[in-house]
């Protein structure tokens, strides 16, 4: 019974410290813009680094922050911050557990989507749902059967891929920055 009672508190905990976590990494990007880029970089570095470093003492303690544990705002942080993270095979591993709450009805499926595209662009392979696209040239890296990708993206909750580099392209600013 005291598991029970503690188990929101200890929930609610990790909710906030993963929102607290992205705010500020959201915060010193806002920043950068207004201090020497490298030093607004070094800044952005060292948030991400603290980031993953948290996460991943989170995930070794209680598994993957999923939706059902610590509310959708929260995971999705955590999502946030494993896609800033810096060591594939700490993405890997998450990978496959967010799979698993997926599978579960734990967690949406977008969020398997945005690090699966992430792991397979990272180890050189086309991605699945064209979630990653190139910064330079606003396109997707290269996808697994391109011809389908509009079906496994209405799957998981993302709109025809075209319309979204539409919409990327249109959000550029005078400065071709997004």
């Amino acid at each position: 019974m005291g598991h029970e009672q503690t188990a929101p508190v200890r929930e609610h905990a990790l909710a906030a410290e993963l929102i607290r976590r992205i705010e500020e990494e959201h915060r010193l990007a806002r920043e950068a813009r207004s201090v020497s880029a490298a030093l607004g970089r070094h800044r952005i570095t060292r948030c991400r680094k603290d980031n993953a470093e948290a996460l991943e003492a989170l995930v070794a303690r209680h598994g993957w922050p999923t939706s059902d544990m610590v509310g959708e705002p929260a995971s999705t942080a955590a999502l946030m911050i494993l896609l800033h993270a810096s060591h594939l095979g700490f993405q890997l591993r998450c990978r496959d557990l967010i799979a698993e709450a997926v599978a579960d009805g734990a967690c949406p499926a977008v969020h398997h989507a945005y690090i699966a595209d992430h792991c397979a662009v990272e180890m050189g392979q086309p991605q699945f749902y064209g979630s990653r696209i190139n910064p330079r040239t606003l396109r997707p890296y290269p996808i697994r059967h391109p011809q389908t990708v509009d079906e496994r993206r209405h799957d998981v909750g993302l709109g025809p891929l075209g319309d979204h580099l539409r919409a990327l392209r249109g959000g550029l600013g005078a400065t071709g920055e997004l």
